[in-house]
This record gives C-alpha cells, sequence and structure tokens, in this order.
C-alpha cells in the first residue's frame, strides 16, 4: 500500500494523527487554491481550516475509488471558497441596499433598525426570492414587468414573491422582531 493510500485510510478511520499528516502534506496545496480564487491570505486561511474540519467530520464520504484525498480536499475547499465569496457577495448588497435607502432627517431610529432588520433577513432569503422582492418592493415594478427583466416566466414570479414573503414573515417571527407594534400590520420598511 503506497504512502497517500495509507494515510487515506487511516484518516477515514479517524485516525487524529492522521488528520495532522493530512493537513502536513496537502494544506499548502488547500491554502494555494483559497488564495488564486479568493485573492485574499486571511480569506484563504479561514477556508483552508474549514476546509479541513468539514474533511474530519464528514471523513466517511470519502471514497478512494473516487479519487485521491487530494482532489477530495481541493473539492471541499473550492466549495468553501465558493460559499465565501457568496457571504461576501450578500454582506455586500445588504449594505448597498442601506446606503441606497434615503435617509430623512426626521426618521426615527426605529424605522432606521426596521431598514437594517429588513435588508438582513432579505440577504437570507434564497437569491431568486430575493431578486424579486427587492424588485417588486424597492424598484416598484410590477410581477409582468418583473417577469420580462428577468426571464422567468410570470406564475414563478409570483411564487418566487409569495415564498419571499412568508419567509420573511416566519423569519421575522421567529427572529422575535414581530414585537410590540410591529406584529400588528405590515412593516413600513419594505
Amino acid at each position: 500500500m503506497n504512502p497517500d493510500d495509507e494515510l487515506a485510510e487511516r484518516f477515514r478511520a479517524g485516525d487524529e494523527h492522521a488528520l495532522r499528516l493530512a493537513y502536513d502534506r496537502y494544506g499548502g496545496a488547500v491554502l494555494y487554491l483559497g488564495v488564486r480564487l479568493l485573492g485574499n491570505r486571511a480569506d484563504a486561511e479561514d477556508v483552508t481550516q474549514t476546509t479541513f474540519v468539514a474533511a474530519w467530520q464528514g471523513r466517511g464520504t470519502f471514497d478512494p475509488e473516487r479519487g485521491g484525498m487530494l482532489g477530495w480536499l481541493l473539492g471541499i475547499a473550492r466549495r468553501k471558497a465558493v460559499d465565501r465569496l457568496r457571504s461576501a457577495a450578500r454582506e455586500e448588497r445588504v449594505a448597498t441596499t442601506v446606503r441606497a435607502q434615503p435617509v430623512a432627517d426626521e426618521e426615527s431610529p426605529e424605522r432606521v433598525l426596521d431598514r437594517l432588520v429588513v435588508a438582513d433577513e432579505l440577504a437570507q432569503l434564497p437569491a431568486e426570492q430575493r431578486r424579486s422582492l427587492e424588485l417588486a418592493f424597492y424598484d416598484d415594478l410590477t410581477h409582468p414587468q418583473i417577469a420580462a427583466l428577468t426571464g422567468l416566466p410570470l406564475g414563478t414570479v409570483k411564487s418566487h414573491i409569495r415564498r419571499g414573503m412568508a419567509n420573511l414573515r416566519r423569519r421575522w417571527e421567529v427572529d422575535g422582531a414581530a414585537s410590540g407594534s410591529r406584529s400588528a400590520g405590515p412593516s413600513r420598511a419594505l
């Protein structure tokens, strides 16, 4: 048995020393991929760590018949890097949405807080639902206009908006934001 196969077997069996050996052997390649994908060494280091944590937790899913351990680790690292990029993009969209909202001088702190909460909750929705809601409420487009703009069927647009609103309502209630006067009616923040 070659050393890579032996390491993979020990890793799959839960040998913690094999985890350290795998990190020593493949950590540089995972870090290199992270830097190439993210362009930032600090984020790449975080992705390297989460890659090895995920690999250790999911070690039973490694199948040596499908490929080597390095390929498996790089696949995990790629997914973790994409997740990091999506998270950063979501945070930027929330910040952009908040910055784009005009704030009147007489606007109360509660109303500003409502805007921030709504922007954060929107960022948690699936992309299609979020986009449909943003076009409907922020850009004031009708359902047919959204369908034409996105290329989605009208029924799909309506479903995305309905499900998005239901998800927002559930999240709003679960997060405890629907207390006091806010639970009495729809939020003015949308």
